[in-house]
């Protein structure tokens, strides 16, 4: 079986065992924004709270961010963890919206989405999946997302090798995929969802939807 055929029919099978996702929460694309920032090293319910006491102190936009320090959004933005640093990458993300798009996210996304991503990566503190991440769910371009279940999962079935990089796992998805937002979000969505539940640091293989297609996981039952 080829490997496109391959991942529209985990693709399928995934959609069937978790539904669809609706992902990425957020009220609007800045949120999507702050939200990728935030989730770097945390997990997504710390990221709430950060992103709830934002919205309490009435900051959660660009004005709103340009308008404090960084002390005062560092002890806003604590919940999500490695605040200072954290507290820095929005700074330095506004900063950048403010200096090359008079503080407008629709501009941003206005331009050729390839010349976006680069942009967004020259931003301190922006890397591939929070670029990606800003991409297909703030600014709804076709960039697929990998993370660390991606790469699990892959290798486990056998379909890309463990040490593969960032840009390899998400050019293996881009090339055989088509290039559909909407199918972009909800794939990642789903690896996600799979990645907590199931395919964990120490699998559950029995329960995996999955087992069919995963030559480690059927080694294992």
């Amino acid at each position: 079986m080829a490997k496109n055929n391959n991942l529209s029919d985990i693709f399928k099978i995934l959609l069937n065992r978790y539904g669809h996702r609706q992902w990425w929460p957020g009220e609007t694309a800045f949120e999507v924004c702050v939200g990728a920032i935030l989730t770097q090293n945390t997990n997504w319910s710390n990221v709430e709270k950060a992103i709830a006491n934002l919205k309490k102190a009435d900051l959660l936009t660009i004005k709103g961010i340009a308008s404090i320090t960084k002390d005062e959004l560092a002890i806003l933005i604590r919940p999500s963890g490695y605040f200072n640093v954290k507290a820095q990458r929005l700074i330095d993300f506004v900063s950048f919206l403010k200096k090359n798009y008079n503080g407008n996210l629709e501009l941003l996304f206005k331009k050729r989405w390839h010349d976006t991503r680069d942009e967004l990566l020259s931003v301190r503190g922006i890397g591939p999946e929070t670029a990606d991440s800003i991409l297909l769910y703030a600014g709804n371009k076709p960039s697929f997302v990998v993370d660390t279940y991606t790469r699990r999962i892959f290798n486990r079935l056998g379909l890309v090798d463990e040490g593969i990089s960032y840009d390899e796992l998400r050019n293996f998805f881009m090339e055989r995929l088509p290039q559909d937002t909407t199918l972009f979000n909800e794939y990642h969505a789903l690896i996600v969802q799979l990645g907590k539940e199931i395919c964990r640091t120490k699998p559950r293989c029995r329960e995996c939807c999955l087992l069919a297609y995963c030559h480690n996981g059927r080694m294992q039952t």
